[in-house]
């Protein structure tokens, strides 16, 4: 594999963080305020409502005010462990398979981390309507995403990754 198919595998974050924020743009524009301008996008399934949270998943260490800090700093160093990751891969075909959740990882934490930055907390969307279940984003779905599979390669496909 070239430098140049790696460099663009790990450009394409720069679109999955442009969807994100185009989807929060979108979402900050049209559904404001809560309850109002929700809206059915699968009925019965999948509703877009407008939520600012604070905190981490599930509003997690939303009440507190030093939250704001902490996750900037761990998405920090969690990037910066990323890119160390990322750039020390082999080149080796084989590696494709955990540069791409990589990838999905890297965009999701930099989404969320500009919402966090510039707002002070994250903008989310997505309600599922048929269970209990956290209103989430693009990003949150990359993060999940990538964990997942990153997981899954690291266990199961390749068992010699550095």
């Amino acid at each position: 594999m070239t430098r140049l198919k790696i460099w663009l595998i790990g450009a394409s974050s720069l679109l999955l963080i442009a969807l994100d924020q185009w989807v929060k743009h979108w979402a900050t524009q049209n559904l404001q305020p809560r309850g109002i301008n929700d809206r059915a996008f699968i009925p019965g399934f999948l509703r877009l409502t407008y939520v600012e949270n604070p905190g981490a998943a599930f509003g997690f260490l939303s009440g507190f005010d030093w939250a704001r800090w902490f996750f900037i700093i761990f998405t920090f160093i969690v990037l910066a462990g990323l890119l160390y990751y990322y750039a020390r891969l082999p080149l080796d075909k084989k590696f494709l398979a955990i540069r791409i959740p990589l990838v999905l990882i890297f965009a999701g934490a930099v989404g969320n981390l500009i919402d966090r930055m510039r707002q002070g907390f994250v903008v989310d969307m997505f309600e599922f309507e048929f269970i209990n279940f956290p209103i989430f984003n693009v990003a949150d779905i990359l993060l999940v995403v990538g964990c997942i599979v990153a997981g899954f390669v690291i266990l199961f496909i390749i068992k010699d990754i550095p």
